[in-house]
């Protein structure tokens, strides 16, 4: 009993150190990008004052904007305290909206985030529930019919899918509106087709990942000596096969979300959906530098933050793993 609670102290303190270890690993990696995204955006003042006052600002209009914002100072100087802006929340002035980028990034950043939240609520429990079935009896009927239903849906980009759904179910049926815009106010029905989209497209991806694993289960030798033992199939799937087969996959479903954020900007685009996809496109395509920078740390945040989660919850959940 004290060398299983010795061991289980040492794998806490072990956890603690590689959690901490993984924290500072994401805290210099969000360090270094906003460097290069700082320098990629802001190194030449004079093509910021261009794009701040136009192309047909005069001299004089240039040399008394960049003095007055500071961009006649050192660039490290500068950096330091567009950081401490980005770090504060305070991420300039929009060159297209003419409004502060917090106030236009914070509800498109919503609208995204009740996207994902119904996509994951959605493709998560689907895809788990299809990977066990098909996994449960790998070659089987319902095997073959999962895994040709996920590779089909995972192979047709979302561009494709969207034009096919949006024929179907809003030209040929006419059950959802054309358009996502939500200009009256939250409406369910107008998010249904682009959560449809991304449902399929994610689907199969989970949905393989999910039963791949759980065949390598239903092999171990413990499935196999519950089985033999009597013990319920139910029982056995339950309490011990799906524990262990969802190990494999959590880094997976967890990293959806850098995904659901940043990669949703042809659906978001296409059903005109105001989220956080669609404004990263229009930044880029109107050269909203002050825009680009925050979308582009958030994403950084995102991406680097899930990556962290899915590193620290598969050690947690696989026993096998050591922490030293």
């Amino acid at each position: 009993m004290d060398q299983q609670a010795m061991r289980c102290r040492m794998r806490g303190v072990g956890m603690t150190r590689f959690i901490l270890r993984r924290l500072m690993l994401m805290v210099l990696t969000m360090l270094v990008v906003s460097i290069l995204t700082y320098l990629l955006l802001e190194i030449n003042g004079y093509s910021v004052v261009v794009k701040v006052l136009g192309p047909y600002s005069t001299d004089e209009q240039r040399v008394l904007w960049l003095e007055a914002n500071g961009y006649n100072r050192p660039v490290w100087e500068r950096y330091l305290t567009w950081l401490g802006g980005m770090v504060t929340g305070d991420f300039g002035q929009s060159l297209k909206y003419r409004a502060p980028v917090s106030d236009v990034l914070w509800p498109r950043l919503a609208n995204t985030g009740i996207l994902a939240a119904t996509v994951f609520a959605v493709m998560i429990p689907l895809s788990i529930v299809a990977g066990v079935l098909a996994g449960m009896k790998e070659g089987g009927a319902l095997d073959r019919v999962i895994s040709l239903f996920s590779i089909v849906t995972t192979s047709v980009p979302e561009f494709a899918s969207s034009v096919l759904l949006a024929f179907v179910f809003i030209l040929l049926l006419g059950w959802f509106p054309a358009t996502s815009t939500m200009s009256n106010g939250f409406d369910p029905l107008q998010l249904v087709m682009p959560a449809m989209v991304l449902i399929l497209f994610g689907f199969g991806y989970v949905a393989r990942m999910m039963r791949a694993s759980m065949a390598e289960v239903m092999q171990s030798n413990y499935v196999r000596t519950a089985i033999l033992k009597g013990m319920p199939f139910r029982r056995v799937i339950l309490l011990h096969a799906l524990r262990n087969a969802l190990i494999a996959p959590f880094a997976v479903i967890v990293l959806q979300i850098n995904w659901l954020l940043s990669g949703v900007i042809v659906v978001e685009f296409f059903f005109a959906y105001r989220g956080f996809g669609a404004l990263l496109l229009e930044s880029s395509l109107t050269q909203d530098i002050f825009m680009l920078q925050a979308c582009a740390m958030i994403s950084v945040i995102v991406a680097v933050g899930t990556q962290t989660i899915a590193d620290v919850g598969y050690g947690m959940l696989n026993p096998r793993v050591r922490f030293t």
